[in-house]
């Protein structure tokens, strides 16, 4: 029997290494429309999160993905930094998230607009059902990092969220994190 070393390599201290890792970073210019308002005094180069992840090069039914979310500790007029958030394309698709790193909220949505955080702190895992749409928020001082696993054939459903976006938002006011509904924006 032949022994070799997996391509594949995930330091929890250095981050995700091998040459099937593909990276993937969201600054403030191309985040603006997440957030309530816009924060003139954040750069437009300021990164406020990234992913990295070995995905399924055949994004095939039964494969899987593995992926690092690192959101940056930014707020953006008070409200705090969070993922742009999705529906998987294939409902049927359920992913994990593990925190690794830092404090935050799990923001999740169903199909008629129920929405709902679970709280996420290191060790905390994550069940997402494939009918909820799921976001990321800091709501912590450091960097929050998140480990994913999710099918490789799910699908990023972006638009939907355009359409009917999630109806709170979450600010930090005095270290307090305070939840609002939305206004219309």
């Amino acid at each position: 029997m032949n022994i070799i070393e997996s391509s594949l390599f995930h330091d929890f201290e250095k981050g995700m290494c091998g040459k099937e890792m593909q990276k993937s970073i969201k600054l403030y210019q191309d985040a603006k429309d997440f957030y309530a308002a816009y924060d003139p005094t954040l750069p437009n180069d300021t990164c406020m999160y990234q992913v990295t992840s070995f995905l399924d090069p055949e994004g095939a039914a039964g494969h899987l993905n593995w992926g690092v979310s690192l959101l940056h500790p930014v707020l953006v007029d008070g409200e705090c930094n969070m993922t742009r958030g999705h529906f998987h394309h294939d409902l049927s698709c359920e992913e994990y998230y593990w925190c690794a790193k830092g404090e935050g909220l799990l923001m999740l949505m169903d199909e008629q607009g129920n929405c709902w955080s679970e709280k996420m702190h290191v060790g905390t895992l994550h069940h997402i059902h494939g009918h909820h749409a799921h976001r990321l928020i800091n709501t912590g001082n450091e960097d929050l990092e998140v480990i994913c696993v999710w099918p490789a054939n799910a699908g990023h459903d972006y638009a939907r969220i355009e359409e009917h976006p999630f109806p709170y938002r979450v600010y930090k006011e005095n270290g307090e994190v305070i939840v609002r509904r939305r206004k219309n924006d």
